[in-house]
């Protein structure tokens, strides 16, 4: 008896965190629904989320908060409740994890990959659909592919509520005339640079020339694009619990801040937020990273490695030369820090700081 194939599959909530505020408050369905910082435009806080309504007025994630107001006057526009959307996530990872034979893959809180051995893929996505709908009330689309990268952009088509299935067969017939950026893996500033080579499409990518791709993003991530133009790729979804790197934290000022100990302070506040993330994964901090962003919108990031240490004043002493660098007298707008973290199999190969401070 022949096995059955092996298929990844891409689920993905559909306008996640606005459902889950739907859910919440049920009166909300059908109307435009914005969630962003603490749900007050005037502030300087950007959209998180927002439902489809409010979407068709071209309000978008990652937009500034009193913009996304102005395109959707009418819009309902609510703080970021991260807690709600954690319970509600892992109860749709759940939900996967539960399914015959599946391997997840967990993305974020509204994404992951699902592994599965099968005839007929269709079927397995819409009862995947199905159990996270009587689960949690929550609706996804599925995409189907025999890659990751594949399945992944394969859900883009079908939004909302359905599943599409992308392969080697039909990838170039479906993406090959789209814009590089279309592509998971390309933002904007990758577009920009491969336009500059002549590539355009998906499918000028799939043919280009290794050289001229190695020549402009080096020996490996050249060769790395023209694949990802291909659809190509791993094919095998990992269920390795994720481990973070590292932790960070920013505050964007309501008000332009220039005052050097203001600046300070701000960074001892959040580095010290930072910190007790850290301690609970129970790694040496091994760098620190400053990200600053100065008026209008300017932004900058600064970095600086440094022997591990589990020491909090040591670590505070290597991020305040980061803000020491940070130019004078210049306005900043936002304010970040990060600290990174060893890694498991760094440790492994004889890292051994003192434990102290924490």
């Amino acid at each position: 008896m022949t096995e059955p194939a092996s298929w990844v599959l891409h689920v993905d909530l559909d306008q996640f965190i606005a459902a889950v505020e739907v859910l919440r408050r049920p009166e909300l369905a059908g109307k435009q629904v914005i969630v962003g910082g603490r749900g007050d435009p005037t502030e300087r806080a950007v959209v998180s989320t927002a439902s489809y309504e409010a979407r068709e007025f071209g309000v978008g994630s990652g937009m500034p908060l009193r913009i996304a107001a102005r395109k959707a006057p009418d819009a309902i526009i609510l703080p970021v409740d991260a807690p709600a959307y954690n319970a509600a996530s892992e109860e749709v990872m759940a939900t996967l994890r539960a399914q015959p034979d599946a391997v997840v893959q967990v993305l974020g809180w509204d994404e992951a990959f699902v592994g599965v051995r099968t005839d007929d893929p269709e079927a397995y996505a819409r009862r995947i659909q199905r159990a996270v709908l009587e689960r949690t009330q929550l609706h996804c689309s599925v995409g189907i592919g025999d890659t990751l990268v594949r399945a992944k952009n394969a859900t883009d088509f079908g939004k909302p509520r359905g599943t599409f299935r992308l392969t080697v067969d039909n990838w170039l017939a479906v993406m090959g005339e789209r814009p590089t950026i279309a592509l998971w893996g390309v933002g904007s500033k990758i577009s920009k640079r491969l336009a500059s080579l002549g590539i355009l499409t998906v499918e000028q990518l799939a043919i280009a020339d290794y050289t001229a791709l190695a020549a402009e993003f080096g020996p490996k991530m050249g060769p790395w694009f023209r694949q990802l133009g291909r659809g190509d790729g791993s094919t095998v979804v990992d269920d390795t619990p994720w481990v973070a790197r590292g932790h960070g934290r920013e505050t964007t000022f309501q008000q332009d801040v220039s005052d050097r100990g203001e600046i300070e302070r701000a960074a001892r506040v959040l580095l010290t937020q930072v910190l007790d993330e850290v301690v609970a994964e129970g790694r040496p901090v091994v760098g620190v990273g400053l990200k600053v962003r100065y008026a209008p919108f300017l932004t900058k990031t600064l970095v600086h490695k440094i022997a591990p240490t589990f020491d909090r004043e040591t670590v505070a002493a290597e991020m305040m030369k980061l803000v020491a660098r940070i130019e004078p007298d210049r306005p900043l707008r936002l304010l970040g820090v990060r600290a990174e973290m060893e890694m498991p199999d760094e440790a492994r190969e004889g890292h051994s700081p003192t434990r102290s401070g924490w």
